[in-house]
């Protein structure tokens, strides 16, 4: 049987890394890099300047998986990001088959930590029910959500309040903003500028832990077309972009 460590690496810097994480590292000696193109080589590098930073263990290596491309505005998301996923299984089974023995560690270095708005558990999952014998093990990571609150010096929740953390495509469909905590991740269409958010304040950020991180936090709507500016220039900048942000009740306000 294979094995599979999944490693949350946070959301940027390797100063993120938890000492299980830089121990689980040293214990593969096959790393799968997912690999998104181009515009996503950055994030592959990061991948492997982690390994050449925290492996001591000589004789690990590399192998790459091409990742195909989602249609970016399907009419039914959740078939579509279904077939998606099969598709990947398919590349992660002839990837593992290939290049990791029986009895291997192999490991994916996940953005983040696995459990939260990745697919990399869903994939291997899918693989065990087709029969592949493999066996992971998941390495919690720094979540974005954790360093965006840092970053701005905010607690997270209000005293004995919730917090929903939910998707772009979600708060679009809302089409308002509840008026809770709310952590907003994988917003590709800037939905903190479309929505009524009357009352809110943002603490926004870009590409955390990377030489060009980006901070911003005031009220909505005033900050909302100068978060957008500067979004918009970061992806330009490198043809990607990784924003988080939270939706808060403004200070003084009780609406």
């Amino acid at each position: 049987m294979r094995k599979i460590l999944l490693i949350g690496i946070g959301p940027g810097g390797p100063n993120y890394l938890t000492v299980q994480a830089v121990e689980a590292l040293n214990r593969a000696t096959v790393f799968f890099i997912p690999d998104k193109g181009d515009e996503k080589a950055e994030l592959r590098l990061a991948r492997e300047q982690i390994c050449e930073r925290f492996i001591t263990v000589p004789g690990y290596r590399f192998v790459t998986i091409d990742i195909p491309k989602r249609e970016a505005q399907p009419e039914d998301y959740r078939a579509t990001v279904d077939d998606w996923h099969a598709q990947i299984a398919g590349r992660f089974q002839q990837a593992m088959t290939a290049q990791l023995p029986d009895g291997g560690c192999g490991a994916f270095l996940v953005w983040g930590d696995p459990s939260l708005y990745d697919s990399t558990i869903r994939i291997l999952d899918r693989l065990r029910a087709r029969g592949m014998a493999i066996d992971y093990e998941i390495i919690p990571g720094i979540t974005a959500v954790q360093a965006l609150t840092a970053r701005h010096g905010i607690a997270l929740n209000g005293i004995g309040e919730p917090v929903t953390v939910t998707t772009g495509r979600k708060l679009a469909a809302a089409g308002r903003w509840s008026g809770e905590t709310t952590v907003v991740m994988l917003d590709g269409e800037e939905t903190f500028a479309k929505i009524d958010a009357a009352g809110a304040e943002i603490f926004w950020a870009a590409n955390l832990g990377m030489d060009d991180e980006v901070l911003i936090a005031g009220r909505l709507p005033g900050i909302a077309s100068e978060i957008q500016r500067v979004r918009r220039q970061v992806r330009a900048a490198k043809g990607w972009v990784m924003d988080i942000y939270l939706l808060r009740k403004a200070d003084g306000d009780e609406s």
